[in-house]
């Protein structure tokens, strides 16, 4: 089911909330530009092993409220610790991917992991998310021809071959966002990062990253895996960026062995 959570005046959060008595709660956090609905592929079969699967889309994406404002890692954690607080969740494993990775980061320092007992990381925009170049690039592309460059993230994304018609169906979420937070979360990426977060991360952490991503470099999941203690890496040898889908199987069996 899905309902909307309100995390500050005249802001309301999507949430996706698929078999909520699940004994296991797993709460996924999408990557830029895109919505809960990039883990299709996990939502059709978790829930139906017992999983409770928790969808948010991040203010300025998907079906959440679109403001003007609030586009940093400490806002966007503390939009997560309102939903987490208002489902009064416990004991659950936080999945993020890409900037939905950082965000799961900053989440476990700032809010010391409240509630989180396992933490995923799925080609995470961290330590660090764009370069200068590329986030420069990209933002001119966002605020003068934004589907041009949605379609270049969508070719740009996968390593393995996708259909016409997924691409389309991709391309499509990424212009679910609004203009305004699409550009406001390429600077972002931009002039944030994560590295003061990594030593306050204490939860049993597993990191998926595809080894073909052009998008975050696998050299980046090494450095995570490094500088988190009780982490482990897994690379992924037939995905790019988006590990979730291309190696959906694999990915999902690894969740469930490590979710217990």
């Amino acid at each position: 089911m899905g309902y909307y959570v309100n995390v500050e005046p005249g802001v309301n959060l999507y949430v996706e909330d698929l078999n909520p008595g699940g004994s296991k709660t797993v709460v996924f956090l999408h990557g830029w530009p895109l919505s809960h609905k990039q883990f299709e592929y996990q939502f059709n079969v978790l829930p139906a092993m017992g999983y409770r699967c928790i969808g948010i889309d991040w203010r300025g994406f998907g079906n959440s409220d679109k403001p003007f404002h609030g586009y940093t890692l400490d806002r966007l954690a503390d939009d997560i610790r309102s939903v987490v607080d208002a489902l009064h969740l416990s004991n659950f494993t936080l999945a993020g991917h890409s900037t939905g990775g950082a965000i799961a980061v900053r989440y476990m320092a700032r809010h010391q992991g409240h509630g989180v007992s396992k933490l995923v990381l799925i080609d995470a925009a961290a330590p660090v998310g764009f370069k200068k170049d590329t986030a420069n690039r990209l933002l001119n592309e966002a605020l003068n021809d934004r589907p041009r460059m949605m379609r270049e993230v969508t070719d740009t994304f996968f390593f393995q071959y996708t259909t016409g018609p997924f691409s389309d169906w991709f391309f499509q979420l990424g212009l679910q966002a609004a203009g305004w937070s699409n550009a406001a979360i390429v600077v972002m990426l931009r002039d944030e990062n994560v590295y003061s977060d990594l030593p306050k991360i204490s939860v049993p952490t597993f990191i998926v990253h595809g080894i073909h991503d052009k998008v975050i470099p696998f050299a980046q999941a090494q450095e995570l895996n490094q500088k988190i203690r009780n982490s482990q890496l897994v690379p992924f040898q037939y995905s790019g960026h988006g590990a979730f889908w291309e190696e959906r199987d694999k990915f999902n069996r690894l969740l469930r062995q490590f979710i217990g």
